[in-house]
């Protein structure tokens, strides 16, 4: 490596959630939704796993607690999964 290489040290935050969410309309609504509030996270779901994952990517601090409120505002079952 050269000595004026620099190395990106930029990691990536990850949050995997379990979901009660089964349809795409649902799954599309809660992502804008989310994105309104957090621009900067990458949202998605994957409604063929078996939890209905909703996967949430930041460069900085994800916000767990608004998450998990916006859940209970709107009658979504949301459960951070531990890994």
């Amino acid at each position: 490596m050269k000595n004026n290489e620099q190395i990106n040290t930029t990691s990536t935050i990850v949050e995997i959630f379990k979901t009660n969410v089964d349809n795409q309309q649902l799954a599309n609504k809660i992502v804008t939704d989310l994105n309104q509030l957090y621009p900067e996270y990458h949202i998605n779901f994957d409604l063929e796993d078996c939890d209905n994952i909703l996967r949430i990517e930041s460069c900085n601090k994800i916000d767990i607690l608004i998450i998990m409120n916006y859940s209970k505002d709107h009658g979504i079952h949301i459960e951070l999964i531990d890994y």
